[in-house]
């Protein structure tokens, strides 16, 4: 399986008590993502320090949620693939209730 469980990892905030081990391709395209939105956010925080026009934020602003939302579907697809997929082969029924959580939160 590729998760572990894990209490009290470092540099990891306290929900987190699973671990998923990856590849170096899925860590780089997850990490990519992750940094764009960085740096679109950064440039909001720029925006908004030189008073740009409202409208031109807002435009912004919905590029970062624009992605953070791929972001959430390439790892979302990552982890059904491996996660719930494994977990589904070793007979661990609560894999699916587990699912259907995370997309529940993700939906709202």
């Amino acid at each position: 399986m590729d998760t572990e469980i894990k209490s009290g990892s470092e540099g990891m905030p306290s929900c987190c008590t699973r671990k998923k081990h990856r590849s170096e391709s899925e860590k780089k395209a997850l990490v990519r993502r992750l940094r764009l939105a960085e740096g679109q956010i950064r440039g909001i925080q720029a925006m908004i320090e030189n008073d740009a026009y409202c409208p031109d934020i807002l435009i912004q602003v919905s590029a970062v949620t624009s992605a953070l939302n791929a972001f959430n579907r390439e790892l979302l697809a990552c982890h059904i693939n491996s996660c719930v997929a494994e977990d589904i082969k070793n007979g661990d029924s609560g894999a699916v209730e587990e699912f259907v959580k995370v997309v529940q939160k993700l939906m709202k």
